[in-house]
């Protein structure tokens, strides 16, 4: 058995520091090839080699570091065993040959099958296939839980911890604060002064010290227990100084002084907050994955010999026949087998038209049919539809990691040791300078509660989320996040034209009468269509197809002759006629028709003449037509300061007439398919980013060499394999629209980086004390309470994170085709 690519979704982070903590711990683990953890998506992307390391131990590591991955665990009866050895069975090939499951345990006494899985890479339905695919059958027990949204349920669950922690802390902490603030300020009486006052003050911050700060303190003995510091390191340190100096005033009657439990409750309490918020905030910063995985129907209505069964979706097995009714979800992909309906695509290719299905096209699950009845057989389910295949493919971009991320993620691995190096040098400045302990041990705290590493850990990633989950809404798929990065930088676009610009195959374009022939233009068209009707060739079936598309009636033709490398002869409507190249007709052509011809080909289009007998009847013109959306797109992109090159095997002269109608001057023709990489690597050696664009086995090796390759989704799989971004909606107005979105994107990532190294650049010497020499500054500035420290930390992250909202809810409506 090979390696095993796994995303485990991991709780209990709280800043960046944990994810890096876990990275650095698992790439030094024999086996483990891979690690990738993403803070802001809560997820570890691991390659490892299970024969080397278990998944159980990969997760053993996880727990010693204090983190959790969400994991379901499951009973089950075991039928069809006959001896221990079938127990063993079962347990190697749940444990060595089905990726996701964590442990697999099998009772041969109690014939029961105990099994602890991940259910984001494997669900219960694989598992009890993979059992019975070895002659066993488990008995799943229904408890109305769906495996899919364990860790949903587990996010919940922690949430609802946290939410009650907190509410806890303020319940304490809000009467604590009010009390102690009346007191300092003489707002209540001398009673307020007693002794048993700052009891009483003890007995409300203890609660909010140790149940709702708890996890803290937790966090912190397993940071530094691996020889690392986080967050909840300075937490715990800044309000565990104020706590217990404040308890030893209490305690030692030699110490006389002002108590400070209001500073410790109060700490604790508003990070708390900020967690809450900033959890809640990061979490629509994912929306689009949600959204998508929420596309996916849970049933789907199978017809097994003309009846009909609702089945589980995981049920849907390749090859079954499926009814869905107008309204409905298509559950998986398939081929339309009967009826016909128009079906909302927008999920796939962010275009809100309905697309019109008949027998033998495709339907894509997640997508919805409006208004007919239709059966179709599936091709692909499971992780193999197209849906699943998007889900993944954004979720891969949003968990890797930035280039633009290494100084972020360079500053966060020695930023809390610094932070308590720079906290302790304020502590005993101030103490030397002044000799008084109170006011610098709350500079001291002041710096430890005010550093926010969890900024600095939240810019890049929650923008990478919101641009690649934004891009995901608009059919536009980025790989990894590299491309979305390296997108924005671009500053020229090469283009295939066949297929990519143009249409990809011929259409007839003008059909001309000539003058005296007595002939309308309709008549000109069902006599060429009908003489092919006999042909093979491209340009005869699409003059036969343009026919057929106008209603026109066609004759058989007789006495039909394909005359290679000039045209056809035949018969139509009693009629001797031919059809083909200007130079096979010689002296039948007049001056007059030679201008014709030749004003038609210099607008690069295929002309073919119609003749009888003693002279030419008209003229047909036959061109790769432009895509309905390439005028806009090339027009966008210049918008944005992008160059546009064609790049074409065809003729100059067809590609210059393309460039012309769509306002390109820069051209490649006659570029064989092994030249166009070459051309690519010519634009980069004259320092040029290049992107290109193109839909063919042909474009590969250039969409490959190229800095971006943009693949039309719509094209082959080659071509979608080798490209950085796929345009699913088979649209050339994506491009421009991809490339907004990344500079969109870079953009967020600058300023949630900039407002992230400004805020602690700026606020954590406030915290010490910079200011205070200064008494144009106000007292509070001067004096930085750790209150107030607390409350621009939590702020700090919650900007950051909602700076990249902005970005998932902007509106990217102008860059799509008019409808």
């Amino acid at each position: 058995m090979g390696e095993q690519s796994l995303t485990l979704p991991v709780t209990g982070m709280s800043c960046v520091n944990c994810a890096a903590n876990i990275n650095k711990t698992l790439d030094q683990l024999d086996g483990v090839t891979k690690v990738n953890v993403n803070f802001a998506a809560e997820q570890a992307m691991v390659t490892f080699d299970p024969e080397v390391i278990p998944l159980d131990q990969i997760l053993g590591k996880i727990a010693d570091l204090g983190f959790k991955v969400v994991a379901a665990e499951k009973n089950m009866p075991v039928t069809g065993m006959s001896c221990a050895n079938c127990a063993a069975n079962i347990e190697k090939i749940l444990n060595r040959e089905a990726p996701g499951v964590i442990n697999a345990s099998v009772n041969f006494a109690s014939e029961q099958l105990f099994v602890s899985y991940l259910p984001s890479e494997i669900s219960m339905d694989d598992i009890v296939s993979r059992v019975k695919e070895i002659g066993f059958d488990l008995i799943v027990a229904g408890d109305g839980i769906d495996e899919a949204d364990v860790e949903e349920i587990a996010r919940n669950r922690e949430i609802q911890d946290q939410k009650q922690k907190f509410f806890v802390g303020a319940a304490f902490a809000l009467p604590l604060f009010l009390l102690s603030m009346s007191r300092d300020f003489g707002l209540v009486g001398p009673w307020s002064h007693g002794a048993w006052v700052n009891w009483f003050f003890l007995a409300l911050a203890t609660p909010v010290q140790f149940y709702t700060g708890w996890d803290y303190y937790m966090g912190a003995y397993k940071s530094l227990k691996n020889k690392t510091a986080n967050m909840d390191v300075l937490i715990a340190l800044g309000s565990s100084v104020a706590y217990f100096y404040s308890l030893a005033i209490l305690l030692l009657s030699s110490l006389d002084g002002h108590v400070y439990f209001e500073t410790s409750a109060v700490i604790i309490t508003l990070i708390k907050f900020g967690k809450l918020l900033e959890a809640r905030t990061k979490g629509k910063t994912g929306g689009a994955i949600k959204k998508l995985i929420g596309l996916t129907p849970k049933t789907a209505t199978l017809l097994k010999d003309g009846s009909e069964t609702l089945v589980p979706i995981s049920s849907v097995k390749t090859g079954d026949i499926i009814l869905i009714r107008p309204g409905e979800r298509i559950p998986v992909d398939g081929i339309v087998i009967e009826g016909q309906s128009a079906v909302d695509e927008s999920m796939l290719s962010g275009e809100p038209l309905p697309v019109d299905k008949s027998p033998g096209e495709g339907v894509t699950g997640g997508t919805v049919n409006k208004d007919g009845l239709v059966k179709f057989k599936a091709t692909r389910v499971g992780k193999d539809t197209a849906l699943a295949q998007i889900i993944r493919m954004v979720q891969e971009a949003q968990g890797s990691r930035a280039p633009i991320q290494a100084l972020a993620d360079r500053v966060a691995a020695v930023f809390v040791p610094g932070v308590i190096i720079i906290a302790l040098i304020t502590f005993g400045i101030w103490w030397g300078v002044t000799g008084e302990f109170v006011p610098s041990m709350i500079r001291m705290v002041a710096v430890l509660v005010i550093a926010c590493p969890c900024a600095l850990g939240l810019a890049t990633p929650t923008a990478i989320m919101a641009g690649t989950g934004k891009g995901a809404e608009n059919g536009i798929l980025f790989k990894r996040s590299q491309a979305l990065e390296m997108a924005a930088k671009l500053d020229t676009i090469v283009m295939d034209k066949t297929g990519t610009i143009t249409q990809g195959h011929p259409s007839v374009v003008d059909v001309i009468p000539l003058e005296g022939s007595g002939l309308t233009g309709q008549e000109v068209l069902v006599m060429a269509a009908s003489l092919e009707k006999g042909s093979e060739h491209p340009i005869g079936k699409s003059i036969v197809a343009f026919a057929t598309d106008k209603g026109a009636a066609l004759d058989d033709p007789k006495e039909f002759k394909a005359h290679s490398g000039f045209g056809v002869a035949g018969q139509v409507l009693g009629d001797k006629l031919r059809l083909g190249k200007p130079g096979w007709f010689g002296t039948l052509l007049t001056e007059a028709v030679s201008q014709q011809v030749a004003s038609l080909q210099n607008e690069g289009k295929t002309v073919m003449v119609l003749a009888g007998e003693s002279e030419v009847l008209g003229i047909l013109s036959v061109s790769d037509v432009l895509k309905p959306d390439s005028k806009q797109a090339i027009a966008s992109l210049k918008k944005e300061g992008l160059r546009v090159i064609i790049l074409t095997g065809d003729n100059l002269q067809t590609a210059r007439a393309i460039g012309k109608e769509v306002g390109v001057d820069d051209i490649a023709a006659d570029v064989r398919p092994e030249e166009k990489s070459g051309k690519i690597e010519q634009l980069q050696d004259g320092k040029a980013l290049v992107g290109m664009v193109g839909d063919g086995i042909n474009d590969a090796p250039a969409l490959a060499r190229a800095d971006i390759g943009f693949a039309i989704g719509t094209g082959t799989d080659v071509a979608i394999e080798t490209g950085d971004v796929i345009l699913s909606s088979g649209r050339l107005t994506g491009i421009p629209l991809a490339i907004h979105i990344s500079r969109r994107t870079i953009h967020t990532i600058r300023q949630n980086l900039f407002l992230a190294f400004v805020y602690n650049i700026v606020l954590i010497p406030v915290a010490a004390g910079i200011l205070a020499p200064f008494d144009m500054f106000p007292q509070f500035l001067r004096q930085l309470h750790p209150i107030l420290a607390a409350l621009a930390m939590a702020a700090s992250s919650i900007s950051v994170v909602s700076n990249s909202l902005r970005l998932y809810r902007a509106d990217f409506s102008g860059f799509k085709e008019p409808n």
